[in-house]
């Protein structure tokens, strides 16, 4: 199954390296992709031409397929203004006191618009189109049939796994509670919806006759056989390419992740104010009562600037440190040789299985 579904990809491994957004770049992508494994552009916070200028970037490093993945939200979003206020004061205190010289402010938009998003991405043509926090309509997923670009959902449940088969979906990628970064839920509550992966996939493997892709806690080769064995037909990898010097991550965030221990992995609305996955830090615990019940994405647009400056500082406490479950076991070296180590291990732990 991983031999064929990577064959429809026109990939040689059974390896996609996540669609982190705001964690990705050019030559993250095209390095894993040159490499043989599919390299995703996580453009969920790109305006489109941002997206058209990437995805140009990517094909100059290289003509191998390549996926660019997409939060799909309404064009809009309304916010309470009094409640946007009180957490522009509390957060703006709060970098004061943590000696960080930048402030909130209200952005023109929230977010990109997703419909110019997915005009972009139509017109940039990657290999694959992913997408999470919910389903796309028939007439996008017509559009993107008609230009032959395979698209993957991104589901963590097996009732949000039907939902994108029904939708027209080529795979489905199963986002297990040990998965970094923001959840993919879109039809139960995110807490509801925290399923370890290796009981997930094969439920979802008996329910949808699409080809189903692990995602959450895969660290090495090792992960990706037994998930093979449990009805994955590839493996979906993002904390393990974070420490790659490709990967634009803060340098203070790629310092933390071989420190990490397990049971400091939290579900986390603190940043963005949707269910992530990543460290409980210094921030998470500091703050604002008054900015937590602010709704993604308004509340990631009131954070971005504070996190930048944070980076910037080398404050990794004050980041969004998204990081999945096993992050201790983050091996910093270049994309390409990453993908060659995990293949190495899933050949011989292959080999060991069969003997």
């Amino acid at each position: 199954m991983s031999a064929s579904f990577a064959s429809r990809l026109g990939i040689e491994h059974p390896l996609i390296q996540a669609p982190m957004a705001g964690s990705t770049s050019p030559a993250l992508v095209a390095a894993v992709s040159n490499a043989g494994a599919l390299g995703s552009l996580g453009a969920g916070y790109l305006e489109p031409q941002a997206i058209l200028d990437q995805a140009a970037q990517i094909r100059a490093l290289g003509d191998r397929p390549y996926a660019i993945g997409l939060f799909v939200l309404p064009d809009e979003f309304e916010a309470d203004m009094a409640a946007v206020a009180r957490a522009r004061e509390q957060l703006d205190a709060l970098m004061a006191r943590e000696g960080i010289d930048v402030r909130t402010r209200v952005p023109a938009r929230w977010a990109p618009r997703f419909s110019e998003q997915f005009a972009a991405l139509c017109e940039a043509r990657p290999a694959v189109a992913s997408f999470a926090f919910g389903v796309i309509d028939p007439a996008q997923r017509r559009e993107l049939r008609r230009r032959d670009i395979v698209v993957i959902g991104t589901a963590t449940t097996v009732a949000e796994a039907r939902a994108w088969a029904d939708a027209g979906a080529d795979a489905v990628s199963l986002q297990g509670a040990e998965a970094g970064g923001h959840r993919g839920t879109f039809l139960h509550e995110p807490e509801d919806a925290m399923i370890g992966l290796f009981a997930l996939l094969p439920l979802a493997a008996r329910a949808v006759d699409i080809p189903v892709i692990a995602a959450g806690g895969i660290m090495d080769g090792r992960g990706m056989l037994a998930a093979e064995v449990l009805g994955a037909a590839a493996s979906q990898l993002g904390t393990a390419f974070l420490a790659c010097p490709e990967c634009p991550a803060a340098e203070a965030w790629k310092q933390d992740l071989p420190r990490v221990e397990e049971h400091q992995v939290a579900t986390i609305r603190s940043f963005s104010g949707r269910a992530a996955r990543g460290l409980r830090n210094r921030f998470v615990e500091a703050m604002p009562q008054a900015a937590q019940g602010l709704p993604y994405p308004v509340l990631n647009a009131l954070t971005a600037p504070l996190r930048r400056a944070a980076a910037a500082a080398g404050r990794g406490d004050l980041l969004s440190e998204w990081c999945g479950q096993a992050a201790a076991m983050v091996r910093p070296q270049p994309a390409a040789e990453l993908v060659a180590r995990l293949m190495h291990e899933y050949r011989m732990a292959k080999r060991s299985l069969a003997h």
